[in-house]
């Protein structure tokens, strides 16, 4: 039996484990992360030497970046106006003003502790560890002691500040030399990776969710088809982009966007019958009764956690055994004031109390898009590729321990805080706790809450 053979036994036994035990584990700090990743390392040149990136490096990026394509396009497809309504201004700040200073603030701070790496090099170490992967410490952002705004803020930057970071990635990569986009220079990656790759997410996007939203008013899609159907569309907004040289990954989130305001949009028209207006309500439902993206989210979740054990495999591993201790500190501060610090000066004057600033700037978790970022620039076999390599496995392996250790912890923690807070003060800028909007009841403009 071949070692990818073998390898593929131990990803599905893994899997299925975990499986068996998931509901279990839930309501433990051990997450998801945490198991893949080590069974990963297990695995890996460190461990059983099943895995590793050299002789299995087609099927590894195959993974991560299917992954990636996945996630951005249902992240993006979830959200919705009233995300960024009521209590927007939270990941309006985190990702307008937060998310640029956290990609310069870690580049800054790599000039001094990654001797040998070129500035645009740098540059890419800040980009590759700026977006945020909530999965990592879940319960800090689903449990419901924590206030609504808090946990929707910060749900809403971590499913679109990938998407964000992807342009500073692909023009920093291109401004490496002897990559295949630096041949293109500034101009052509410009027009193949930022405009062709926009333009075709918007027309797949958009056209994909008008055809399926037209066909289910009109009873033509079963429901399993319907869940098929965004899967292809997000697979063809990546594949078309990559047709013309241009960034799957950017078009499909933009994809995403789209296919998901298409979908839900015209539903005031009358000359929709009574089903359609029933599916239009199922279609916006806030518990998210419309199932249309189930398949696809769910497929994401599952090749987001073999994602990581690859992780432990590939990039971990050989990274534990050879550890600088400038890698450590970079690590350490990637984590806590390369992301807090941003987070407190994003949210200046915003009227949200210090608990809040500062459990929003710990819960800044690097996971999934840092580790496909990583493996797309370990690819590339650009100059510091083995230090950046190892940065940014050092930097995800100790969020996954840390910000899922202290999740269930922090989250019990400043909710209640948040609850005293609350009875004291009911104007606070947090909420009050039966506020479903994430704002007192009494507030101008607040919805009522539901009894």
């Amino acid at each position: 039996m071949s070692g990818s053979a073998w390898a593929g036994a131990a990803v599905a036994a893994v899997t299925a484990g975990y499986a068996l035990f998931s509901r279990r584990l839930s309501t433990t700090p051990v997450s998801a992360p945490m198991v893949f990743t080590a069974f990963g390392v297990a695995i890996g040149p460190l461990g059983l030497g099943l895995l590793d990136l050299e002789h299995d490096a087609g099927p590894v990026l195959t993974l991560v970046e299917a992954t990636l394509t996945l996630v951005l396009f249902t992240d993006a497809m979830s959200v919705r106006r009233r995300d960024l309504g009521v209590g927007g201004f939270l990941p309006g700040r985190l990702l307008g003003i937060g998310l640029p200073l956290t990609i310069g603030a870690g580049w800054l701070l790599a000039w001094p502790l990654l001797p040998g790496l070129t500035v645009w090099e740098l540059a890419l170490v800040g980009t590759i560890l700026a977006p945020t992967d909530a999965a990592l410490g879940k319960t800090a952002v689903s449990s419901p002691k924590v206030p609504p705004l808090v946990r929707s803020g910060l749900n809403v930057e971590s499913g679109l500040n990938d998407g964000m970071a992807l342009p500073f990635f692909v023009l920093f990569l291109a401004a490496l030399p002897g990559t295949v986009t630096s041949e293109e220079g500034a101009g052509g990656v410009f027009w193949r990776a930022l405009v062709l790759s926009t333009a075709l997410g918007l027309a797949v996007g958009g056209i994909g969710g008008w055809l399926l939203r037209r066909s289910r008013e009109r009873d033509w899609v079963s429901r399993d088809w319907r869940q098929v159907f965004v899967l292809a569309a997000a697979v063809g907004s990546y594949t078309l982009a990559v047709v013309v040289d241009g960034s799957g990954f950017i078009a499909a989130w933009v994809a995403g966007f789209a296919f998901g305001v298409s979908y839900r949009q015209d539903r005031g028209s009358r000359r929709q019958d009574t089903v359609s207006r029933r599916q239009d309500m199922e279609a916006d439902a806030p518990d998210g009764d419309d199932d249309t993206a189930h398949l696809a989210e769910h497929l994401a979740e599952l090749l987001a956690s073999v994602s990581f054990l690859v992780f432990g495999a590939v990039l971990l591993g050989p990274t534990l055994e050879d550890v600088d201790w400038r890698i450590i500190v970079y690590a350490v501060l990637s984590l806590t004031a390369v992301r807090m610090l941003p987070v407190a000066l994003s949210l200046t004057g915003s009227g949200l109390a210090l608990p809040t600033v500062a459990y929003i700037g710990w819960f800044g978790p690097r996971g999934l898009a840092s580790v496909v970022f990583g493996l797309l620039v370990v690819e590339e076999h650009v100059h510091g590729v083995q230090l950046i390599g190892r940065v940014v496995a050092l930097t995800v392996a100790l969020s996954i321990l840390l910000h899922g250790m202290s999740a269930v912890f922090l989250a019990e923690r400043y909710g209640a805080w948040h609850k005293k807070a609350a009875s004291r003060s009911p104007r606070l800028r947090e909420g009050a706790p039966d506020s479903p909007d994430g704002r007192p009841d009494d507030w101008p403009g607040s919805a009522p809450a539901s009894r």
